[in-house]
Order: structure tokens, then C-alpha cells, then sequence
């Protein structure tokens, strides 16, 4: 058991870190008009990204919304335009 204790300290924080790369990616790719949405489908770690997401979104004038799943398939994300 405590060879899988050992691959999750190692598994998680690169997942965390992978995740936080595609959701500035997305931020950014929506930021400069090259997409007006993008979604991030089955986020692992969307329940914790949201509200650092909601802010790096912000700062960049884009929206960012969770949309919860009843599953436990993670969080799908979605990146898009501010109407105004």
C-alpha cells in the first residue's frame, strides 16, 4: 500500500500543475480572440481551480465558469467572452 501512497504525492501535484497550464491556455487563447469558448472537459481538480481561475480570468477579461457534473468524472470548465 504504500507504493500507491508514494505514485499519488507524485501523480497529484503534476495533475494539478497540467490542469493550471490549460486553463491559462484557455484563458489565454479566449483573451486573444483566437476562440470565443472554450470548455475544459473532466477537470480533476476544477473544485479547487475555480475561484484562482475566476481571477487569472478576470485579470484578463475573459469569464470563467464552472459547470459541475453529477458524476465523479471531475469538473468540466468553461472560458469565454465577457458580453458587455
Amino acid at each position: 500500500m504504500a507504493d500507491g501512497h508514494d505514485r499519488m504525492a507524485e501523480v497529484v501535484p503534476a495533475t494539478l500543475e497540467h490542469e493550471m497550464r490549460l486553463v491559462r491556455e484557455a484563458i489565454a487563447m479566449v483573451a486573444s480572440g483566437g476562440a470565443p469558448r472554450v470548455v475544459l472537459g473532466g477537470i480533476h481538480f476544477g473544485d479547487r481551480l475555480t475561484d484562482w481561475g475566476r481571477r487569472v480570468a478576470g485579470e484578463a477579461g475573459v469569464l470563467l465558469t464552472p459547470l459541475w457534473r453529477s458524476d465523479d468524472a471531475g469538473t468540466d470548465l468553461s472560458v469565454e467572452r465577457v458580453i458587455r
